[in-house]
């Protein structure tokens, strides 16, 4: 039965690739924007944990004549959460469609990574999640790509309430159509076997540099769908394409709210721990050998990000210097990394 029904995902994906495309203009550059959102602000980051609902609200681009009247929701779980965040990530509904020659074309639903709380500290936690999309950017081509803002937030009476750092992350069907493919539609679990060795092996040892634990490239929580902190697409010939966000529980980002998750023996998030499966070891080295040869690049993108200072790089550059140490050769991949393979 296992058999068949892989043999049917094989056909669909085979009949299911497209024409890649453009990046939508929004996310065509790495340019930071200014911006404002205008609307209850307020009200929406107190309430943000027992209340969903989206209120109207309007967003200015800086250097645009355009206003967008936009629905304003707060989003996800843990960061809606008073005892995490003061301040929640944000939905950016369009109420309507933004003109073709907007920078906003194509965009009906946007997610928005917010700066969490008011001190400054909270600020480098967001560049440096920021950096890790860009990351992995560099490592592969699946993957989202995220623009970063300068948010003056403004309450309806015009009254400035705080301006802060924040990013959007691209849509996941504009993501897929880029390269080709376009988001699959699993249950809560997909075998390993399923998942495209390549990007497999590469997800797992970006999400081994940067010490995060918090995701999984075959599950998701029950009735949601696959998978947690990513998503799959589908058109990659026999495979599903595994792709990852939400980086902030990561060691690289070290979060004050962040934990590691249950089950593992270790005591915060900067201790890395290996969790790509056995069965794509090889595609694994062979990404670890990929980014030996990108590590100028990687570790660039760290004076790249507009806003982070040089503390913080610092230190982010000291925690991915011991990842390049774990991967200097092949031997120490083996020994220090694949010997923890899971399955």
């Amino acid at each position: 039965m296992k058999t068949a029904l892989f043999a049917t995902l094989v056909l669909g994906s085979a009949f299911a690739a497209k024409a890649a495309t453009p990046p939508t203009p929004l996310f065509a550059s790495d340019a930071p924007l200014k911006i404002s959102i205008r609307g209850p602000v307020n009200a929406i980051a107190r309430s943000a944990e027992r209340s969903p609902a989206a209120r109207d609200a309007t967003m200015m681009l800086a250097g645009s004549p355009n206003s967008y009247a936009i629905r304003l929701s707060p989003r996800g779980i843990t960061r809606r959460r008073k005892e995490t965040c003061q301040f929640p990530p944000l939905r950016v509904d369009l109420v309507q469609p933004a003109p073709a020659t907007s920078l906003l074309a194509g965009q009906r639903r946007l997610k928005l990574v917010t700066h969490c709380r008011a001190s400054p500290g909270f600020q480098q936690h967001l560049l440096l999640e920021l950096a890790a999309y860009r990351m992995f950017n560099l490592i592969s081509p699946y993957s989202y790509r995220a623009r970063l803002a300068e948010v003056d937030y403004i309450e309806p009476d015009g009254r400035p309430l705080v301006t802060r750092y924040g990013f959007f992350i691209e849509d996941t069907d504009d993501m897929a159509r880029r390269n080709g493919l376009k988001e699959a539609r699993t249950g809560d679990r997909v075998p390993s076997v399923q998942l495209d060795p390549r990007q497999a092996g590469r997800v797992a040892m970006f999400q081994y540099m940067i010490g995060n634990l918090d995701w999984s490239m075959r599950a998701g929580p029950q009735g949601e769908g696959c998978c947690h902190n990513g998503r799959l697409l589908s058109g990659n010939g026999p495979y599903y394409t595994p792709v990852p966000y939400d980086f902030d529980y990561s060691g690289l980002v070290d979060a004050p709210y962040a934990v590691p998750p249950d089950g593992f023996k270790i005591s915060n998030v900067k201790s890395r721990v290996y969790q790509g499966y056995c069965r794509h070891s090889a595609e694994a080295l062979t990404a670890a050998r990929e980014m030996r040869a990108q590590r100028p690049a990687i570790e660039a993108v760290l004076s790249q990000v507009p806003g982070m200072d040089g503390r913080t790089r610092g230190k982010a550059l000291g925690y991915l210097a011991r990842f390049f140490e774990d991967i200097a050769t092949d031997a120490s991949v083996q020994a220090k990394v694949l010997k923890s393979c899971v399955g």
